[in-house]
């Protein structure tokens, strides 16, 4: 994790101010619903969130050398992972999480990096109860993955928009810190679309919600107790909460999750290019406004791009009728396309703008 630092206010007066201002909120939510706060909200909606236990058999060091710490749960530990896991390969690895119930007979919504290598998933419900659970599938691009457990009549929850969240708007957060079932947090979104370095797909709710190892995979809730958001990572500079975490948004999740409910694998679109974005200097020398277009560095040969006639240089403004301001979103763009749709690519070459009719091709592990 990234390294930060912590600010103190100097002035008691400020304290004062920022004391005031959350005790107005309080009241102002208390008396929204009936003077209850967040307590009719939680009761509805933590049965249906879980506790995720993975277990993973640990390979043995090689022969001479001494034992090395498992590159895949150094990753656990960095996005929320169990908080005494081994650091030896030649025991079992564990490591905790959270989930939760989308459907009554036993799918189970959690990030990829929970489950991760996992041999054994093991799900806690709040009442007690035990489950194996199988892997349905997962997406290491999303941090999303699907469980199931065997049974009928769970106690579910349902998502919401998260695009239609605001900035400021109160959420809760509810899963398994530490492994202690059951914790609830409350904040604000803090910021939308936030991207993080983690893949080709970031567009992070950022929330203030206290979120901590474990919470990993639970559900971030809007005040309607819909799932808004995925919890998946944190900024801190020890691994505890500062305020700054991250959750995958629901509009995101819920088409990888009926994509992976479907066939327990994620189909996505290829173009074919590889790309760069415009600086304000290029821009200015082709006669483009600022922050507009993604450049393409190369185009792979034969690919669908290749076969429309597309060629380094180009800098593309749409995809599909949407304006493309950056690299994430022409990689989005393509992405939520389905294989084989022809999509109409707009892109400024040689002083003006020329538009290409593109078939989409499957993706493999090309980037874009």
């Amino acid at each position: 994790m990234r390294k930060t630092h912590s600010f103190k206010p100097t002035f008691a007066t400020l304290g004062m101010a920022l004391l005031a201002g959350a005790m107005t909120s309080t009241t102002a939510l208390a008396a929204a619903n009936g003077g209850n706060g967040y307590i009719d909200l939680v009761e509805d909606v933590s049965p249906a969130v879980v506790f995720v236990e993975v277990t993973a058999k640990a390979q043995q060091a090689d022969a001479g050398k001494a034992p090395m710490t498992d590159p895949r749960f150094e990753e656990f530990m960095k996005r929320f992972g169990g908080e005494n896991m081994p650091q030896r390969r030649s025991a079992p690895r564990q490591g905790v999480g959270s989930g939760f119930i989308i459907s009554r007979d036993g799918y189970i919504v959690t990030n990829h990096h929970v489950i991760d290598g996992a041999e054994t998933v093991t799900i806690k419900m709040a009442d007690g109860a035990e489950f194996d659970a199988t892997i349905v599938g997962s997406d290491p691009l999303t941090d999303v993955a699907l469980l199931d457990i065997e049974g009928e009549g769970f106690p579910t929850v349902s998502f919401g928009s998260s695009d239609a969240l605001r900035v400021g708007e109160e959420v809760i957060a509810v899963g398994s810190p530490f492994g202690l079932g059951g914790t609830v947090t409350s904040g604000i979104i803090s910021a939308k679309s936030r991207n993080i370095n983690s893949g080709p797909f970031d567009d992070f709710i950022q929330t203030d919600a206290a979120i901590n190892r474990g919470n990993s995979g639970g559900p971030l809730f809007n005040m309607d107790g819909e799932v808004v958001g995925v919890n998946t990572a944190i900024y801190s500079p020890d691994g505890g909460s500062v305020g700054i975490g991250f959750s995958v948004p629901s509009d995101l999740v819920t088409g990888i999750v009926a994509d992976l409910r479907d066939d327990g694998q994620i189909e996505r679109s290829w173009l074919g290019v590889q790309i760069k974005p415009v600086t304000k200097d290029v821009a200015h020398v082709l006669g483009l406004k600022a922050d507009q277009g993604v450049m393409i560095e190369d185009v792979v040969a034969d690919s669908p791009a290749d076969s429309a006639g597309l060629q380094s240089g180009d800098v593309i403004l749409r995809f599909g009728g949407k304006e493309i301001a950056d690299v994430r979103d022409l990689t989005r763009g393509v992405a939520g396309e389905a294989v084989g749709t022809v999509a109409e690519v707009a892109v400024f070459r040689g002083g003006k703008e020329v538009t290409f009719d593109v078939t989409l091709a499957a993706r493999g592990e090309q980037e874009a």
